[in-house]
């Protein structure tokens, strides 16, 4: 199985167009991070976490031809804007692609993209079947998930786990219930969004302690803002066996 990252970034502290801070500024490839997304590729299906605003570009410069399902880990949106451009797929594929969600998050979708739900049947409208998400494993084809929940603040949030790779994206804290489900693993993917305090994201040193505590193999950081500096320089703050993800980055698991 290959996981790509489609996107490492986040709209937290976006900056204005004409920012001059050096990680805006810079000329290397690993500091020009799209919004938090992964590509899922097993053997017999082909699926995304998180379809945020800049998914139609992901998709197109990963030159992904199919896509089977996505799965959402919380409504915010950077991370569900993206869904209408599935209806290439529908196209393509003359089938619906599969979204998995919690109860939750199928409101929120239902209420962005009404035209998608209201069953009138508009032509080119994209195409869904809705598959609900609990705290229960599941399957799609040949990829397992066992969802994780953790607090966005006051907000739940699912990570997944899937096999020896477990992705989290806007945690702060997490139950000792939900760590048990990590434990184990060998790469870890978690959200590490500036080094000051933040009420709802991980910092880089709480990451870090993060990553420590759950001991896997590797650890990748992800979610990352502009703050927490260029690529190149957060590199050489960072313990052995932690890297920062960048947008591009493939990994066979």
């Amino acid at each position: 199985m290959t996981i790509t990252f489609l996107g490492t970034g986040t709209s937290q502290g976006v900056p204005v167009i004409a920012c001059t801070c050096p990680v805006c500024l810079s000329t290397d490839k690993h500091d020009k991070r799209l919004r938090t997304s992964i590509l899922i590729e097993g053997e017999e299906k082909v699926i995304v976490i998180d379809s945020g605003p800049d998914f139609r570009y992901q998709m197109l410069r990963e030159k992904v031809m199919h896509l089977d399902a996505i799965v959402f880990t919380h409504e915010h949106k950077d991370h569900v804007a993206g869904m209408d451009d599935i209806r290439a797929f529908n196209y393509k594929q003359q089938a619906p692609v599969d979204i998995y969600a919690d109860e939750r998050v199928q409101t929120a979708l239902r209420r962005e993209f009404p035209y998608i739900f209201d069953n009138k049947g508009y032509p080119g409208i994209p195409q869904v079947n809705l598959h609900t998400v609990t705290l229960a494993p599941f399957n799609i084809g040949d990829v397992h998930f066992t969802p994780i929940e953790v607090m966005h603040y006051r907000l739940p949030v699912k990570g997944y786990r899937i096999k020896d790779f477990t992705y989290i994206t806007d945690a702060k804290t997490l139950s000792e219930v939900e760590k048990d489900k990590i434990r184990g693993t060998k790469i870890l993917v978690i959200n590490a969004l500036q080094k000051e305090k933040h009420i709802s994201h991980f910092t880089l040193a709480e990451a870090i302690a993060f990553a420590r505590e759950i001991g896997a193999d590797k650890t990748y950081l992800t979610h990352i803002s502009h703050r927490l500096g260029k690529h190149a320089d957060v590199s050489k703050e960072l313990p052995e066996g932690i890297e920062l993800a960048y947008d591009g980055l493939k990994l066979k698991v």
